[in-house]
């Protein structure tokens, strides 16, 4: 990379982890079954449910419970959903957004569905920071972004891509949990 210039390397770095994180998401979600996907291992875990009209939502509360509630599997990979296909995510970053109304009616219910659009997601996601002017990674992202209008761009995608690293990452861990468990058949335990 000798001569690249250093918010081009940046912007190539930022592209790697992005790669790296999700590769290593999709890869645990490998075999993801409807009744994990929805398994609650404790009670009153927020997850997503069905509302009667075949749609699903995810539980939700106008202000952060305290403490926090153990959310499930299909929560986190709900939640990951919306922060990567969030139409900020191009504004934020001075580029146009990408794509229209793929999300379909409410959350997916099941694995396969999740799976199906966490990768839609995830291209959108990469997408926008793809299209990036790397000279412009630390640039204020300005009066677009409200309270957060002061952080550089390159600190938005940082932030975007640690919510994808730390619910992958907990995601993962309820899986093993799951197996660990013998909840789900075929665990072995």
């Amino acid at each position: 990379m000798t001569g690249q210039d250093p918010m081009g390397r940046i912007k190539g770095d930022l592209l790697l982890l992005s790669d790296f994180g999700y590769g290593r998401l999709r890869d645990r979600l490998a075999g993801l079954g409807d009744e994990e996907y929805l398994w609650e291992p404790a009670g009153s875990c927020w997850s997503v449910r069905p509302v009667g009209d075949g749609t699903y939502r995810a539980d939700q509360s106008p202000t952060p419970p305290d403490p926090p509630p153990l959310t499930t599997i299909a929560w986190r990979m709900c939640h990951l959903i919306g922060v990567l296909a969030a139409r900020r995510n191009a504004t934020w970053l001075g580029v146009e957004p990408l794509g229209r109304g793929w999300r379909g009616a409410g959350e997916p219910g099941t694995a396969d569905e999740a799976v199906r659009r966490l990768g839609l997601a995830y291209t959108r996601f990469r997408g926008h920071l793809a299209a990036v002017d790397a000279a412009t990674l630390g640039d204020p992202m300005g009066e677009v972004a409200g309270g957060y209008g002061e952080s550089s761009r390159a600190s938005f995608v940082l932030h975007e891509l640690d919510e994808l690293i730390h619910h992958g990452a907990e995601i993962a861990a309820l899986r093993d949990l799951y197996r660990a468990t013998g909840t789900g058949r075929g665990s072995g335990a």
